[in-house]
């Protein structure tokens, strides 16, 4: 008998289709990176609570990101991708402030002129010259003067502290001319298992190590796992992994323990900047459509959602993300699919082309005997 096509894609509601009555409301997560600060305070959390195993302590010369993937032994990873470019949404650093010593027109009038008080604050003599006649592009306007007789003074430290480093240094941000910068940006993303709506690893588990829970997540019962990984090839997303001291699949399993007695998973209870966000599905599908909106209005018009949609290659997942550039960039794919989506196809092609081999067979005896 085929299995039922639905229960392999489209929209499904995974724990009722597992045979759970009354099941609770799916829980998942949804990871905001733009909060994201890198603290990996996720990976630690993970780690204490679940016993997973110590890793990621060699430099993989992977900037700071020293965990460099999912894998048995890390069942959160944080990603660290630097970019050569700044935020769309935000003023490059060091924007306008003069890098060469020089004094512009601006700023000198600025430091020129003065504007005489014309209110009576207590205390302050007429003729004073305002804050803003003192202050030109943050610098004060006598330190300006000084500078514009000497230009050398910067240099001496005239025009504020005296950037101390390596000899030919600079400040950070700073070189010999705008056009020499590189201004750049760090996309931070705290990476999990999907916890997909049509999960094939647990459509190929011959054991039935892999189950789904009443929380619609997917989790692998390490006592049963007989080490064939079958699993592992069938993810379409690369997340389990075995062990190399005893073969066995592992993978997040979303505190399916802390989940029963009420409590949040380690990871989001552990995120100081509420990155990972815990709770059910479908508020949390609201709460990430609503942040959208919000960035968009900011004038970040990159964010966008990634794994939200029940209509995808899974049916949607468990853990989806917001993120800040093309899912490719987070090493994520770009349209997953259900590795075991045409299981029906290939069972009917599989069955025609046996039948076909037994009418030829039966065709070669029946014309060979007459």
């Amino acid at each position: 008998m085929l299995p039922d096509p639905n229960s392999l894609y489209g929209p499904l509601d995974p724990a009722p289709d597992a045979g759970y009555e009354n099941a609770p409301p799916r829980m998942g997560f949804f990871t905001d990176t733009s909060v994201c600060i890198g603290c990996k305070a996720c990976e630690v959390a993970c780690k204490e609570w679940n016993g997973v195993p110590e890793s990621g302590l060699d430099l993989l010369g992977m900037s700071y990101d020293n965990t460099g993937a999912l894998t048995a032994n890390s069942w959160r990873h944080v990603a660290f991708i630097e970019q050569p470019r700044p935020a769309g949404h935000r003023t490059p650093p060091f924007a306008g402030t003069p890098t060469d010593g020089s004094v512009s027109a601006a700023s000198a009038a600025a430091a020129a002129g003065t504007s005489e008080r014309t209110g009576t604050d207590p205390g302050v003599p007429t003729g004073t010259p305002s804050a803003a006649a003192r202050m030109a592009g943050g610098v004060p306007a006598d330190v300006l003067g000084a500078i514009a007789a000497d230009p050398t003074a910067a240099g001496r430290g005239g025009a504020g502290p005296q950037f101390v480093g390596m000899p030919g240094a600079q400040p950070p941000g700073r070189g010999t001319g705008v056009e020499e910068r590189t201004d750049f940006r760090w996309l931070m993303m705290s990476d999990v298992c999907k916890h997909c709506t049509h999960a094939a690893c647990l459509d190929v588990c011959p054991t039935g190590s892999l189950f789904r829970t009443e929380f619609g997540t997917v989790v692998v019962q390490e006592d049963i796992c007989n080490g064939c990984g079958y699993c592992i090839s069938a993810c379409p997303y690369g997340v389990i992994d075995q062990r190399k001291d005893d073969g066995r699949a592992w993978k997040c399993t979303l505190c399916y323990d802390r989940l029963g007695a009420g409590m949040t998973p380690a990871c989001a209870q552990a995120c100081p900047t509420e990155s990972i966000q815990y709770g059910p599905l479908d508020e949390l599908r609201e709460r990430a459509a609503a942040r959208v909106a919000t960035l968009h209005e900011r004038g970040v018009p990159e964010a966008r959602l990634y794994g939200h949609d029940p209509n995808d290659g899974v049916g949607g997942d468990g853990a989806f993300f917001l993120l800040l550039d093309e899912p490719e960039v987070y090493g994520l794919p770009p349209d997953p699919v259900v590795t075991t989506r045409d299981l029906p196809k290939m069972w009917k092609r599989a069955g025609l082309a046996a039948l076909a081999m037994a009418a030829a067979t039966v065709a070669a005896f029946v014309g060979g005997s007459s």
